[in-house]
C-alpha cells in the first residue's frame, strides 16, 4: 500500500481535480497498464510551457508503465472547440490541421518518450460515423444539458449566436474516449464539461467510465493571464536557451513556486527545502536559476542550460547591474501600466516625455534586452530589472 500511496501522491501533484479519485485508486490496484488519453486539437503549431503542464503528467504515466495515447484531433480541429470562447471559432481547413499536427508530433516528443507513445488521429473513427452515426451520437444529450456549460450559457443569455456544430464538439470528444476505451483522460480545467461527457458516453456504451484528471492552467510571465501566444506572455519549448533563461528569470518570486509545482520534476521534498531556504534568507534568484536550468536542460541539454546561465551572469552580474539596485513596487491598475509611466514612477526618468525619448534613442532596457515599443503596457505580476542609460537601474514589480 505504501507504493500505491506514493504513486497516487505523484499523480495528484499539481492537479486541480480528479473525478473520481476512488475510481482511480481501484484502477491502479488492478495492476494492469491503463490507457491514458490526452487529446489536442492542432490549432496552433507552437507548444509552450503552459501546454507541458498536462504533457508532464502524461509523461509520468509513461514512467509508471501505463499506455499513453496522444490523440491529435484532426477531425475535431476542423469543428473548433468552443471551450472558453465567447463567439464561434472559425474551423480550420484540412490542410491547416494536418500541417499543425505534424509540428505537434515533433514537439511533444521533447517531453514524451516516442517509443512509449501511441499517436492516434480521431478522424480514424469519427469520419466513419456518417450521418446516421452523428444523429445517434447527438441523441445522447439534450439542448438543456448543453446549455449547462458555462460558455454556452453566457452566450445564450447575452444573445450571442451558438452554431449547431459547436454542440457536437463535446460529443465528438467524448466519443474519442469510447473509441479508445480510455481508462483515464487528462485535460485542463476549462475542459471539464467535455471530459465528463466522455464518462457519460462510455456508460451509455456499456464501458467502465474513465477517470478524469484536470490540470490547472499555467499563468504566463505576467503572473495574471493564462500563458498563451495571444497574450504575449509565453515561453515556447523551441525557443533559444538564452531567451528561455531570460524569460524565466523575469517571473516574480511568488510565481516561481507555481512554476516549480507545475513544471519541475524535482522531488516534492526538495521544493519544500527550497521554500524553507528562502524563508531562512536565501536569495530567490538563485533558486530561480535552478528552475530555469532544469527546464532548459529538458528542452535542449545541460550544456545549453549552463551556457545560458553563464551568459546571464555575463550580462547581469559582472558589473552590468549594481548589487544595491533599488526595488520598487507599483500598482498596475486594471488596464496595466504603460512603460513611460512605469519608468517615471520608478524614478528612472523625470517625465513620460523623457521616457519616450530615451526609448526611441535605444537607451532603455528590460532584463538586459533593449525596449523598442514606446507604447508597451505591462500587467500586474511583472517583475523585471529596468535600465535607463548606463547608470540608472530599478527592479520593478507590478501588483
Amino acid at each position: 500500500m505504501a507504493d500505491l500511496d506514493q504513486v497516487l501522491a505523484e499523480i495528484k501533484r499539481g492537479t486541480d481535480e480528479i473525478l473520481l479519485e476512488a475510481d482511480l485508486i481501484e484502477k491502479l490496484k488492478e495492476g494492469r497498464p491503463l490507457r491514458v488519453k490526452l487529446g489536442a486539437d492542432p490549432t496552433a503549431p507552437d507548444i509552450h510551457l503552459g501546454h507541458t503542464v498536462i504533457l508532464n503528467k502524461l509523461r509520468l504515466f509513461q514512467e509508471l508503465g501505463h499506455e499513453v495515447i496522444f490523440l491529435i484531433g484532426d477531425f475535431t480541429g476542423m469543428v473548433g472547440d468552443p471551450s472558453g470562447k465567447n463567439s464561434t471559432r472559425p474551423p480550420l481547413t484540412r490542410e491547416q490541421v494536418l500541417a499543425n499536427a505534424e509540428t505537434y508530433k515533433e514537439q511533444v516528443y521533447k517531453i514524451l518518450d516516442p517509443a512509449k507513445t501511441r499517436i492516434e488521429f480521431n478522424s480514424s473513427w469519427l469520419e466513419q460515423l456518417g450521418a446516421a452515426g452523428m444523429i445517434r451520437l447527438a441523441s445522447h444529450q439534450t439542448v438543456a444539458r448543453m446549455l449547462e456549460r458555462d460558455d454556452f450559457k453566457k452566450r445564450y443569455g447575452s444573445g450571442q449566436p451558438i452554431a449547431i456544430h459547436e454542440f457536437m464538439y463535446p460529443l465528438l470528444q467524448g466519443w474519442d474516449s469510447v473509441a479508445l476505451k480510455a481508462d483515464i483522460e487528462l485535460g485542463g480545467t476549462d475542459q471539464k464539461f467535455n471530459l465528463l461527457m466522455g464518462r457519460e458516453l462510455q456508460k451509455a456504451e456499456g464501458q467502465k467510465p474513465q477517470t478524469v484528471i484536470m490540470m490547472p492552467l499555467l499563468e504566463g510571465l505576467d503572473g495574471v493571464k493564462k500563458m498563451s501566444k495571444s497574450a504575449h506572455n509565453y515561453i515556447g519549448v523551441s525557443e533559444a536557451p538564452d531567451e528561455m533563461f531570460g524569460k524565466l528569470m523575469s517571473i516574480s518570486d511568488e510565481l516561481m513556486w507555481r512554476y516549480f509545482d507545475l513544471l519541475s520534476f524535482r522531488p516534492l521534498a526538495e521544493v519544500q527545502q527550497f521554500k524553507a531556504d528562502v524563508e531562512a534568507g536565501a536569495n530567490p534568484r538563485d533558486i530561480k536559476i535552478a528552475l530555469a536550468k532544469e527546464i532548459i536542460a529538458r528542452f535542449h541539454d545541460q550544456a545549453a542550460a549552463d551556457a545560458a546561465h553563464q551568459n546571464f551572469i555575463d550580462r547581469f552580474q559582472k558589473g552590468a547591474i549594481p548589487d544595491d539596485i533599488e526595488e520598487v513596487t507599483l500598482s498596475a491598475g486594471a488596464e496595466g501600466m504603460a512603460v513611460a509611466n512605469l519608468l517615471k514612477e520608478a524614478g528612472l526618468v523625470g517625465s513620460t516625455s523623457d521616457a519616450m525619448r530615451m526609448i526611441k534613442q535605444g537607451a532603455v532596457k528590460m532584463d538586459g534586452e533593449k525596449l523598442e515599443d514606446a507604447k508597451q503596457v505591462f500587467s500586474a505580476g511583472l517583475s523585471a530589472v529596468f535600465q535607463v542609460g548606463k547608470r540608472k537601474f530599478a527592479k520593478v514589480t507590478l501588483s
